[in-house]
Parts: structure tokens; sequence; C-alpha cells
């Protein structure tokens, strides 16, 4: 597993730094994440950019190495991480950004995985969570309470995509568009970098 820099990313060590975690099989260049990353780099984030390796660990030891694939990205951008983004398995960084105050937008988060749906119901209105009516490792929302933004995408499926292309792209415009509202309000809270040394 490893991690790269963005192209366009903010390289100033004033930047807010952003960690993307991939799914298994939608990678940060699929375009949910691409979006994000991209309209981050816009912001003045700098994005550091996960990639799973095709051997990585199962089972019991599938959580903690999400983990420390979190903080190394966290590492190799400076030391710190303001906010991560997640898509389906990546979702597993959920509970370290619950654990470390670390914000985060949930793209299709994996809620049947227990760990996953407890953190999320522990997030505050810091997390923006998204996924698709249509997707049933998102059904436990239905049920959720959380004050975290949860909103589920009526008639989407996992890659919250419709049956119809062309309301697929206006969804996910309305999509990055929040994505963008909500990055904004993560970065108007982050203290000043001289604050925190």
């Amino acid at each position: 597993m490893s991690s790269f820099t963005w192209p366009g990313s903010a390289q100033h060590d004033a930047a807010p730094v952003a960690v993307l975690l991939p799914g298994t099989g939608y990678t940060v260049k699929a375009p949910l994440l691409y979006w994000s990353a991209t309209l981050l780099c816009r912001q003045g984030w700098h994005v550091q950019a996960v990639e799973w390796d095709a051997d990585r660990p199962e089972g019991d030891d599938v959580q903690a190495s999400v983990e420390r694939e979190v903080e190394r990205a966290g590492e190799a951008a400076g030391g710190r991480i303001d906010l991560v983004v997640a898509k389906s398995f990546g979702t597993l960084g959920l509970p370290w950004a619950i654990a470390h105050g670390v914000p985060g937008v949930w793209l299709t988060p994996v809620l049947t995985e227990a760990v996953i749906l407890g953190a999320l119901a522990a997030a505050s209105s810091a997390h923006l969570a998204v996924g698709g009516g249509r997707d049933a490792l998102w059904a436990p929302a239905t049920h959720l309470h959380s004050d975290a933004i949860v909103h589920t995408v009526d008639g989407a499926d996992h890659s919250l995509l419709t049956d119809d292309w062309r309301g697929s792209m206006e969804l996910h415009r309305e999509l990055h568009q929040a994505i963008a509202e909500h990055a904004q309000r993560v970065r108007q809270r982050i203290p000043r970098w001289s604050d925190r040394r």
C-alpha cells in the first residue's frame, strides 16, 4: 500500500491536508474520488491519495491496516490530517477519524460492518455520509441516529449511479457541490498553522 500527492495539491506548510481512501474496486481515479480530489485542490488543500495493494490484509487485520495507511498518508503529507474522504472499503477509516477528531466525507460507507455503523452513529456534523437507496450496504442507514449529515440518494446504487446516465451525472454534480461546501466549512474551523505547534 502506498500514497501519492494528488497533482495540483497545495504545497505550502499552512495548506490543510485531505486524505483520500478508495474502495477495493473503486480507485481514487474513479469519478467520486477524482472530482473530490480535484475540487479540494482548487480550494487550496493538499490531497494525499492512498492506493491499496492487490494483496491487502484480510480478516481481523483489515481495520488495523486501513488505520495504518491513514496515518502513513498523513505522515507523507507533513504529519497531519484535516479531512478524510473515503469510498466503500476506505470507510473503514471512519472509526480512526472519530477517535482522532478528524472530519470526513464518507461515500457509500459499508454500514453492514458494525464498526463503521457504530462510528457513524457517534459522528458529529463534521462528517458527511452519502449512500444509495438501492445499495444493500447502506440499508442500515434507515434506522441510524447520528449528528452527522447523512443523505440517502433514492434510486442510486453502490457507485451512486442511477439507471439514467444524465440523472447520474447531475446527481454527481450536486454531490460534489455538497462536498465542496462541506470541505469549506471544515477548512474554516481548522486552527491556524501557528496555533497547532
